[in-house]
């Protein structure tokens, strides 16, 4: 695993590792500011909680993992009608308050 300029470890593809993050009393984890950066994650963007009971937990932006499911279309059609239509968010909270 090679080091950017920035010191975060990169992997193949340019995967990186941020580093450890503590979920709150609420269920809320910050999201290092480097990786935000990297990602183009900004304030107000809508992030897909994906899981998997074997590997854990992944984040991925809602126009990303749309972009990748091309091969499951009963998937995106899950992911468009939480989120709306046009991208909006949909009735239901994605925050863990509801």
């Amino acid at each position: 695993m090679a080091d950017e300029a920035d010191g975060t470890p990169r992997g193949p593809g340019g995967r990186g590792f941020y580093g450890a993050v503590t979920v709150s009393e609420r269920g809320q984890i910050s999201l290092p500011a480097q990786a935000r950066r990297d990602l183009g994650i900004s304030p107000g963007d809508k992030l897909l909680v994906l899981g998997d009971p074997a590997q854990g937990l992944a984040l991925m932006t809602v126009d990303k993992l749309l972009g990748n499911m091309d091969f499951s279309p009963v998937l995106k059609s899950v992911v468009r009608e939480q989120m709306g239509e046009a991208g909006e968010p949909g009735s239901k909270s994605g925050d863990g308050s509801g």
